[in-house]
């Protein structure tokens, strides 16, 4: 296992690792619209969605992969309703074959709206 913490991105605050290759796979920890600084971006659903695809594309980058290599992304969402908002986001970033997806409605702290993680193979 190789972790890497990207430039770029805001160091985390927990014990764990932005983004981690394993063998031929790689996994992103979960990305919020945190700016460099650590700080939650302004805006609403899209501008958080962007932010936060901004931020697992760079965790990707650092592993040598981009999200045309992503396989499977995992979604949280605060509120269910953002769904069409987020959706159009997120094809502005992702296209077919689409990666698999789990979107899921959650509570999350300070603001944050949406989390996504993703799992890829450099291809």
């Amino acid at each position: 296992m190789r972790a890497a913490q990207p430039d770029g991105l805001a160091r985390p605050a927990g014990p764990y690792s932005p983004v981690v290759e394993s063998g031929d796979l790689v996994f992103t920890a979960g990305q919020v619209a945190h700016d460099l600084d650590g700080n939650l971006i302004e805006g609403g659903i899209e501008e958080q969605t962007r932010r936060a695809i901004e931020n697992v594309r760079t965790c990707l980058e650092a592993a040598g992969c981009g999200l045309g290599d992503v396989l499977k992304v995992s979604a949280f969402l605060v509120d269910l309703d953002d769904f069409p908002a987020f959706n159009a986001v997120y094809r502005e970033y992702f296209s077919e074959p689409y990666p698999v997806r789990t979107t899921v409605g959650v509570s999350l702290p300070g603001g944050i709206l949406v989390e996504l993680d993703a799992v890829a193979r450099p291809g």
